[in-house]
């Protein structure tokens, strides 16, 4: 059955839609891009094939208009844009036309998206190339586009960063002994991605400032908790479990007999 556009109204709510009307009756809405492609206008009939070709293209072009949305705010990885189509429900064919014109016009790409993400993260955070890479992983990046994009990362830029993770690791772990402190930055670099070479950089670089005074305060105080800890076993025991909880938490051997002539 043919029917005829009666008329063509912009709808109050959505600018850039329009409700057709078909003989006399409104039918459906359509986006201005759907209205100019298929020249619709006042007096045009139109078929249930060519009506559903129009209801099929609006589809399409409603995605989009949401998928420029989501881009429109930030950078986005092509499986968010893909993730975000599937959460408004929208079916596997218009998603894969909205995605190849996304494409088309240069808005999407995973190769600009690593680039930009590793520039960010390199100058912003103090994190290394393998928590970078995890997090591009977790985007579904290629990996070569992941590598040609940690490329980018100069040494220097690196060395700083891990830089100055060791010394903020170093002020957390003030309380530590030395030794033990040492050990705890080089497993938070780590933890934040560095490489071992750099890492063994950073630590022989290095300079921790150490309070006698201070070290041997906080070994009182984790001395006589540990102590009270043990009171349970026998002095030999209790002084022998003492000594290991110590030695375990960093202190030297001086120092912890020290504390022990001294509690004796």
């Amino acid at each position: 059955m043919v029917k005829k556009i009666t008329m063509i109204e912009a709808q109050k709510k959505h600018a850039g839609r329009y409700n057709i009307y078909l003989d006399g009756q409104f039918e459906f809405g359509v986006s201005e891009s759907v209205l100019i492609n298929f020249r619709l206008a006042k007096g045009m009939e139109v078929d249930k094939q060519l009506q559903a070709d129009i209801t099929k293209s609006d589809s399409v072009a409603k995605a989009y208009s949401k998928a420029l949305d989501y881009i429109s705010h930030q950078l986005r990885a092509e499986s968010e844009v893909v993730d975000k189509l599937k959460s408004l429900e929208i079916d596997e064919q218009t998603m894969a036309q909205v995605m190849a014109r996304l494409h088309e016009q240069n808005l999407i790409s995973d190769q600009n998206y690593a680039e930009s993400f590793v520039r960010t993260m390199a100058i912003t955070s103090d994190k290394g190339p393998t928590v970078i890479r995890q997090k591009l992983k977790a985007k579904k990046i290629d990996d070569n586009l992941i590598e040609n994009a940690l490329a980018e990362f100069d040494n220097n830029t690196m060395l700083e960063n891990a830089s100055k993770a060791a010394e903020k690791a170093a002020k957390h772990y003030h309380r530590v002994p030395e030794k033990m402190r040492m050990q705890k930055i080089r497993v938070a670099l780590m933890t934040k991605g560095f490489s071992t070479d750099l890492i063994n950089q950073v630590l022989n670089d290095l300079v921790l400032e150490t309070d006698a005074e201070d070290e041997w305060y906080n070994l009182t105080v984790q001395a006589e908790k540990i102590w009270q800890r043990n009171r349970k076993y026998d002095d030999r025991t209790r002084i022998m479990k003492t000594k290991q909880s110590l030695f375990g938490k960093g202190y030297q051997m001086d120092d912890v007999n020290r504390w022990l002539d001294e509690k004796n």
